[in-house]
């Protein structure tokens, strides 16, 4: 069997007995190293250029809202927060303020059920309007002096779920007179809805503020208030000037006035007048006496 041919020989080396012993070569161990993979020399794996970076133990995001929806702020209240546990000083505080509410609130419903402002009722101590308040009313006191009765007096009535309401006018006469000597007003108003005690006290206690030459003054035993309002401008020979009286009463939210006045002139028939004392007097006196009726 032929022998390939050798290759040419290096330099001839001692023999294997004869060379100095090497130091032994210690093993390569992987030295650290900041570069993020394992081999340096290889190239970083390729990734996508449109990819997102991946992001290690983070919170998911949360769930997105309507874009289009209104933001808490724009004209609508925040959301209340729950109650936090262990709050039961703040929920007893809580619960006070809304008891004391709720008392407050009784009370003050109660007040207005006393005072006839929240289903009590208008306080018309039995009062009624008649629909013919001439022949309800009593004025018996001037038929001495104005004997002649009114054949056709006035009357008016009315009658609504906030307002009953009788008027009567009539003409006073002397014996033998042709025409009216004086004239009789009576009114009663029944409120249904609303007190009338607050306007009825500024319109007749202050009269005289807003009308000159009048007087105006209390009564005393009729109804809640009275007043008495007056003018005289007569001469006292019954040729000129004038005479006028009222009555005006409050009793609960029932209203009434009686009014008197007398015109005088040289063409008049009548030339003696009766006193202003006495046209009150007689004012007060049937005062009395229909109130009372009314009440019946």
């Amino acid at each position: 069997m032929s022998t390939p041919p050798q290759p040419p020989s290096s330099p001839q080396q001692p023999p294997a007995h004869q060379q100095p012993e090497q130091p032994p070569v210690p093993s390569q161990q992987p030295r650290p190293t900041a570069y993020p993979y394992p081999n340096p020399q290889s190239p970083p794996p390729a990734q996508n250029p449109y990819a997102q970076p991946t992001l290690v133990n983070q919170p998911a995001a949360p769930p997105q809202g309507n874009p289009y929806g209104v933001q808490p702020g724009y004209g609508y209240p925040l959301p209340a927060a729950p109650p936090s546990a262990g709050g039961s000083q703040a929920g007893r505080a809580v619960l006070w303020l809304a008891v004391g509410a709720v008392v407050a609130s009784a009370g003050w419903a109660a007040a207005l059920f006393l005072a006839g402002g929240l289903g009590g009722g208008a306080d018309l101590r039995g009062y009624q309007a008649p629909a013919n308040l001439c022949s309800g009313a009593d004025y018996s006191s001037f038929q001495d002096e104005y004997p002649d009765g009114d054949s056709s007096p006035t009357k008016n009535v009315l009658k609504d779920p906030a307002l009953d309401e009788s008027y009567c006018s009539l003409s006073l006469k002397k014996t033998g007179s042709s025409y009216a000597d004086a004239y009789l007003s009576i009114q009663v108003d029944l409120h249904r809805k609303t007190d009338p005690g607050p306007e009825f006290t500024a319109t007749w206690k202050n009269y005289g503020d807003s009308h000159t030459d009048y007087d105006v003054s209390p009564v005393q035993d009729i109804g809640d208030e009275a007043y008495l309002v007056t003018e005289d401008t007569g001469s006292g020979s019954g040729t000129s000037g004038s005479r006028y009286a009222t009555l005006a009463v409050r009793d609960g939210w029932m209203t009434y006035t009686m009014s008197y006045s007398a015109y005088f002139s040289s063409y008049g028939s009548d030339k003696n007048p009766p006193t202003l004392d006495d046209v009150t007097g007689w004012l007060k006196t049937d005062t009395k006496s229909t109130l009372e009726q009314l009440r019946d």
